[in-house]
């Protein structure tokens, strides 16, 4: 009897394309892999990295937008017992430098584009450099010359993932997953509850659809709720569209659901369901949607009015939500039932617990810390203090803590509170007061700054700063705006900077986010500053 395949996202796809080679894996707008052809140019990719040097277990760095050789490259690194890195491409040197530093990349595969910026931060630590884009090198004559059996170099459900998140600490840190783990806790998520025994289950449960859906996230790719939507796919065995647009317009994602038949359409908040919903309602007969059967939101939550348009919208529908993290995996879900508010509410399985002070099950109606043991991550990459913070051990059972605040419900359910630190979920991307206000104070104009997340109607909460100008100086809101978007990416930046007489401070000289944020939002509402 042939031994068990061990459940690693390599041999899932592999599976597959011996399953079903013929079914679509990606779909994208100038291009469609089968799963046969994917698993093939993945082999190729892999035996590339390999030859090059590339050792298991090594950090590869994956610097671009989506595209096609994304994918590729993911899955090729998993063939060669290689860990990816994901690099958010609107990163700007200093961040780029933290990520590639932090992660110990030894390589990178990078788009042309990104590749001045990549090559400004490498160190002698990245030894190998594959730019997709190198007029010198054709990337599809690279895989070619490459032979296209299948690399077999001991995988085990032990090999890493690891997901470099912004999370609420401020600089990006990666998430390190057992492979096993992140195919249960994260990428079972989308087989209706049902027990991953083994990755031949997976393939003879694929062959038996007769009908798969197409899945897509709207994300990048380099965001983890967009691999997770990939992985959830491919271990169902399912189709995955891939909008490989320069940047989210709400007629691109439309063009790409009516062009690949997508059944699963997944956003990221307001940021991305506003203006979908109000496209579709000022075009209703522009698009053929009859493939979509659920709109699923995840990452920043839905407000009340925005439930309201897509209601009408795309009648019929399922409108679901989804809670997780990067720590935890796939932690709760809900389906809306036309009344719902926007209350974050899930559905929760016994692995999910709310903690109260003393590390006990808090009772219905007690606010506390969720909490998710189980299939979960082994902890952050290089940063052991976060690690013991984040992951701890209560009554001899191993608990992720991601810091959300959480309340549990009369019957069962959770209400997710919100995370207990001042992050900015700005759109779907988080945003740390912090990092801002640092690169405020390099400013020679500027004497105290704070930086809160205030309410705004399509990004859920926008960067506002509050500054406070040195004596004499005369500096502008847009001069100041111009230098953060010059050092962070631009979601980063300051919506709105307010100027104050002071920041304020508590009586041992912190900055008090309560009051600042109060502060803010008042100026905002009198309207009579004009910076």
């Amino acid at each position: 009897m042939p031994e068990a395949l061990p459940l690693t996202l390599a041999d899932v796809l592999e599976a597959m394309a011996d399953a079903v080679p013929e079914r679509p894996a990606v779909i994208a707008r100038e291009k469609t892999l089968t799963f046969a052809e994917l698993d093939d140019r993945a082999s190729r990719l892999a035996h590339h990295l390999i030859a090059s040097g590339l050792r298991p277990g090594e950090h590869v760095a994956i610097h671009s937008a989506n595209r096609m050789e994304w994918v590729e490259a993911w899955y090729a690194c998993f063939k060669a017992r290689l860990v990816p890195i994901n690099v958010n491409n609107k990163y700007l040197a200093d961040e780029l430098r933290h990520v590639y530093d932090n992660s110990d990349a030894v390589a990178a595969i990078v788009s042309g584009e990104c590749r001045p910026l990549m090559e400004q931060v490498r160190d002698e630590r990245v030894r190998v450099v594959l730019d997709l884009d190198d007029p010198e090198t054709s990337y599809d004559d690279l895989l070619a010359a490459q032979p296209a059996t299948r690399p077999r170099v001991g995988r085990t459900g032990d090999d890493h993932y690891v997901l470099y998140t912004g999370g609420t600490t401020g600089a990006p840190k990666g998430v390190v997953w057992r492979q096993e783990d992140l195919l249960r806790g994260a990428l079972n998520a989308g087989r209706y509850g049902a027990p991953l025994e083994s990755v031949e289950q997976l393939a003879a449960e694929a062959a038996a659809h007769e009908s798969p859906l197409t899945l897509l996230a709207c994300g990048p790719m380099m965001h983890g709720g967009s691999q997770w939507i990939l992985g959830n796919g491919h271990v169902a065995g399912f189709s995955v569209a891939l909008f490989t647009d320069p940047s989210f317009t709400p007629e691109g994602i439309l063009d790409l659901v009516e062009h690949a038949r997508v059944s699963s359409l997944t956003v990221l908040g307001d940021a991305m369901a506003r203006p979908l919903a109000e496209t579709i309602l000022a075009e209703p007969d522009r698009w053929d949607l009859s493939s979509l059967v659920a709109f699923s939101n995840g990452a920043a939550p839905l407000s009340g009015g925005v439930r309201e348009q897509l209601r009408e919208a795309l009648p019929g529908r399922f409108l679901l939500d989804s809670y997780g993290a990067s720590e935890s995996g796939a932690t709760g879900s809900r389906v809306d039932d036309g009344g719902d508010d926007g209350s974050a509410r899930f559905g929760v399985t016994d692995d999910v617990e709310v903690f109260d002070v003393d590390w006990t099950p808090a009772a219905a109606g007690v606010q506390g810390l969720l909490g998710r043991k189980g299939p979960i991550p082994l902890g952050y990459y290089n940063d052991p203090v976060k690690t013991a913070a984040t992951f701890r051990e209560i009554d001899g059972v191993r608990w992720v803590i991601p810091g959300d605040a959480a309340r549990r419900e009369e019957d069962g359910t959770v209400t997710v509170l919100g995370r207990g630190s001042v992050c900015i979920n700005t759109g779907g991307e988080k945003v740390h007061p912090e990092e801002v206000e640092g690169v405020l104070l390099r400013h020679p104009d500027v004497f105290d700054a704070v930086v809160v997340g205030t309410p705004h109607e399509r990004w859920g909460q926008q960067v506002t700063a509050l500054v406070q100008r040195r004596e004499g100086a005369e500096v502008d809101e847009r001069a100041l705006i111009d230098h953060v978007h010059g050092l962070l990416a631009n979601y980063k930046a300051p919506k709105r900077v307010l100027f104050v007489d002071q920041v304020p401070r508590t009586a041992v000289s912190k900055v008090d986010y309560p009051a600042s944020l109060a502060r803010a939002v008042d100026l905002l509402a009198d309207g009579s500053q004009l910076g």
